[in-house]
């Protein structure tokens, strides 16, 4: 089991502030982003789906994030995040 610090940069947390502001489930956003942190914190790099050369995705409703995953820094940083 490899642990993995997980970040997100700052244009998508300004994003998911957003998400969370427009949604009427705003626990479900929440619980998500939580979720989304305890997944990717273990094995990051077998979680997802290939996206493109360095790049994954997760769907963890009601969200869907873009991330990419530093091996050697033990380092998974989301790039991207949607409402589902």
């Amino acid at each position: 089991m490899t642990r993995y610090t997980v970040v997100w940069v700052q244009s998508v947390e300004d994003e998911l502030v957003e998400i969370w502001l427009a949604a009427q489930d705003r626990n479900a956003i929440a619980a998500a982003t939580h979720a989304i942190d305890l997944e990717l914190g273990t094995d990051a790099d077998s979680k997802g789906d290939d996206v493109a050369e360095g790049l994954r995705s997760l769907n963890v409703p009601p969200l869907r994030i873009i991330f990419t995953v530093s091996k050697d820094d033990r380092l998974v940083e989301v790039v991207r995040v949607a409402r589902l």
